[in-house]
């Protein structure tokens, strides 16, 4: 199977919606891993005060389905074989690219993977219309156009999964690539009181407005030769620059701080301002000449440079068990 993950430009029409301590990699080589101590600590040490009686036993990976806005609207879940129906579990939220869909999202990542190895809810939830997409701000037509509430979405989502299953609450965490990223952003910046930290790759913040509830944590990764997403940004298309966006983040977060380098190797680095609000990191990875593409991930044909040097999927995890929402 071919994946594709594109991100269109297009006016910024956006709907609606509800309204870290990254030091060096260790010999894992990701950033920050090992590293526990910031943001209030891992998840797994938060205390279980979560009730979950009569949830369900690990259901079998299925594809679910829940009416929106009067459209039904899906989402692929995978339960990893570790899940016990009594104990609180961490859920990660991974969105596609424009013209994609939340299978090829999987392979593209290998999030279901992932959550077996270390423990986490993979969810891998469908865009709308022809092509598929989300409605992330300055990306992507045509759900932009259409004025598609997909932070609404978001929420009735969460809702779902926590009726249906034993999840943590405060360990709900969304990365996506390309607009799938864009929405990371804009998830960010309009449910930060349900979405613990998120981690964009390929998409910066596409809203001209954004006030989060909370300090949030994000974790942003982008190559310097992305071909549609320019690192540089594009006015042409309504993008801002991937370090503008950055930058953005620790404004918003109030990190005082300036950026240090807490990952390098390879063709891959990244900074981190660490002393923001409420114990939130803003992190930036940039992979140079990486091109359109998933760190770590399946290579995108045509697409650019694919590094081996980080994998976004480790790292991103390794931040989000600091990030609880608080």
């Amino acid at each position: 199977m071919v994946v594709v993950a594109l991100a269109a430009c297009s006016d910024s029409k956006q709907a609606a919606g509800p309204v870290g301590g990254g030091g060096a990699g260790d010999d894992s080589g990701q950033p920050g891993a090992g590293v526990g101590d910031a943001g209030g600590g891992g998840g797994a040490d938060l205390p279980q005060v979560v009730s979950c009686d009569g949830k369900l036993a690990q259901p079998l990976d299925a594809t679910w389905k829940i009416s929106f806005g009067g459209v039904d609207r899906t989402f692929d879940v995978h339960v990893p074989a570790s899940y016990n129906p009594a104990t609180p579990m961490p859920v990660v939220l991974n969105f596609h690219g424009l013209t994609s869909n939340s299978a090829q999202e999987e392979l593209l990542a290998k999030t279901n993977e992932k959550g077996d190895a270390v423990g986490f809810i993979a969810v891998h939830p469908q865009g709308t219309g022809n092509p598929a997409s989300w409605n992330a701000g300055a990306c992507c037509s045509p759900a932009n156009d259409s004025m598609v509430d997909d932070v609404g979405f978001v929420g009735a989502m969460i809702d779902k999964l926590e009726l249906d299953l034993c999840v943590d609450p405060a360990r709900v965490f969304a990365t996506g690539m390309s607009n799938g990223g864009f929405l990371s952003h804009r998830l960010a910046c309009e449910l930060a009181d349900r979405i613990a930290a998120v981690a964009p790759v390929a998409g910066v913040n596409g809203l001209t407005t954004c006030a989060p509830k909370r300090p949030i944590s994000v974790m942003h990764f982008h190559g310097t030769a992305d071909p549609l997403v320019p690192y540089g940004g594009s006015p042409q298309m309504g993008f801002i620059g991937v370090e503008q966006s950055f930058s953005d983040w620790a404004l918003r977060d109030k990190c005082t701080d300036s950026p240090f380098e807490s990952f390098r190797k390879g063709d891959s680095h990244c900074a981190t301002y660490k002393q923001c609000d409420g114990g939130a990191e803003v992190i930036l990875c940039t992979v140079d000449n990486g091109g359109h593409t998933w760190p770590g991930g399946l290579p995108i044909p045509g697409l650019g440079n694919t590094t081996t040097d980080l994998s976004a999927t480790d790292a991103m995890w390794d931040f989000f068990t600091r990030h609880p929402l608080q």
